[in-house]
């Protein structure tokens, strides 16, 4: 070894490395934001020229005066009067420091932490706050509505903040309704909050397209209202045309994406309404995705039980098998333990008396075990056996806790194991297998008593005889 070398712990090549990786990824990202704005102030300096000769408007500038910035952030329109008076340049390029930190060379072998940075406008600024009186300022000063050096125009912010004023006032003032951003997003699909609706509205009526696509996912706007449970979009959407059973990329159609999105207690009635209004329309339930998930499949997995209804109401099949094989009487066993606030002992009501596959009698203790909290949805289970054999797996099956929580129903499923089901329950089963999957429509057609009707349809009684 020479006098002039010495070795590096494998530990110190790793990080040298590392450090190496990151300063080239840095250079990389450097060389491509400032290919960006060059390739921005090239395609836009024709149409610049243009603006010079037949009005007073000025090329975009890049502004990085703290004083002008502090006035836009802050919406001070007195400063900004100032600042931008009759015949300025309005069309700046801010750089604002925010939003993820990241680690940049500063030379000399040196790293800092600093914000990463995107390209603004004073409009995107003004539009994104609902700053009116400023952005009224800026329109009224020449400011370009449809600059997007940071990939999106102000109207995309606008609507994404749910600032509806501005957004009517920059399609008054000619921004386009269809602007692509860089990530290919139209500002209609930017309308995921209920908050949006009125930003929406003056959408459509300055021409957004209707049926305009994403270009990730290939979504419609209808798909976005779907996967966010709006009704109020959706059902605005409708009265303009859009169309109810086109699929995206994944093979969702508007009604797929509404069932398939995890739905929080308090969401769920918003998404019964959206499904309510697409079946209206005319959505198709027995639609499949390309693992061949119908929105039935999705909503048992997210545990709707009001969609659910809906679905089986409207003709969806029970025992359609997806991909791997599932039924969705296997969706919903999946997620009992998890959705007992959603009810789920009504979906696995709902799909037995219309005809779904019931679980192997094998696999009951395995079920019981991961259903146990949910006691309603174990007595509609073992409602549908006329016989059952309970073993001593069937007690090890159900925690201390529950059993507890729960002790007289489960002392009447483990009784089982010493005395048969009633005359009367064999009665039911009798007449359930009859019926097969018609026990929903012929037993309210039946000339008996309300509580008999109940009791073949599973209503549930809290213990096991």
């Amino acid at each position: 070894m020479s006098g002039r070398s010495f070795v590096f712990t494998p530990m110190a090549l790793r990080s040298l490395e590392l450090d190496e990786d990151m300063l080239e990824r840095y250079k990389y990202k450097r060389r491509l934001a400032s290919h960006h704005l060059s390739t921005y102030m090239l395609k836009t300096e024709a149409r610049n020229r243009e603006l010079l000769r037949s009005s007073s408007a000025f090329p975009p500038t890049v502004c990085q005066d703290v004083v002008i910035q502090n006035a836009l952030y802050t919406g001070n329109l007195e400063a900004m009067q100032h600042l931008f008076p009759r015949g300025s340049t309005v069309n700046l390029i801010i750089e604002p420091q925010g939003g993820d930190m990241r680690w940049v060379a500063r030379g000399e072998g040196l790293w800092s932490l600093t914000y990463e940075q995107e390209l603004t406008t004073p409009l995107h600024i003004t539009a994104s706050r609902g700053f009116v009186d400023c952005l009224q300022l800026l329109l009224q000063r020449g400011a370009n509505v449809d600059l997007a050096p940071g990939g999106i125009t102000a109207l995309h912010e606008s609507c994404e903040n749910c600032q509806s004023e501005c957004t009517k006032l920059l399609l008054i003032h000619g921004a386009n309704a269809n602007a692509v951003s860089e990530d290919g997003i139209m500002p209609l699909h930017i309308c995921t909050s209920p908050e949006s609706l009125e930003c929406a509205k003056y959408l459509l009526q300055y021409g957004a397209a209707i049926n305009g696509r994403t270009q990730d996912e290939n979504d419609t706007p209808l798909h976005v209202a779907g996967r966010n449970g709006l009704p109020d979009h959706t059902e605005l959407y409708l009265r303009y045309g859009a169309a109810v059973n086109k699929k995206n990329d994944e093979g969702l159609t508007p009604l797929n994406a509404a069932c398939s999105r995890p739905q929080e207690v308090q969401d769920l009635q918003r998404y019964f309404k959206v499904c309510q209004m697409l079946i209206g329309a005319g959505a198709d339930v027995h639609a499949a995705d390309q693992d061949k998930h119908t929105p039935l499949h999705m909503a048992c997995k997210n545990a709707n039980p009001d969609i659910v209804d809906l679905l089986l109401k409207n003709g969806a099949c029970v025992n359609n098998m997806d991909y791997g094989g599932e039924a969705p009487m296997h969706n919903i066993l999946k997620v009992v333990c998890y959705k007992i606030s959603h009810h789920p002992e009504r979906i696995v009501r709902a799909l037995l008396n219309h005809g779904s596959i019931r679980v192997w009698p094998g696999a009951l203790p395995k079920v019981l075990k991961h259903c146990c909290a949910s006691p309603r949805t174990i007595e509609v289970l073992l409602n549908t056996y006329s016989h059952l054999k309970v073993t001593d797996t069937w007690v090890e099956s159900v925690s201390t806790e529950i059993f507890k929580e729960h002790k007289e129903f489960y002392e009447s499923v483990f009784s089982l194991a010493l005395t048969p089901r009633s005359l009367q329950h064999l009665a039911r089963c009798r007449l359930r297998n009859i019926l097969e999957g018609r026990a929903h429509k012929v037993v309210s057609k039946l000339n008996l008593p309300t509580f008999l009707k109940n009791y073949l349809l599973l209503e549930y009684r809290g213990y096991i005889h």
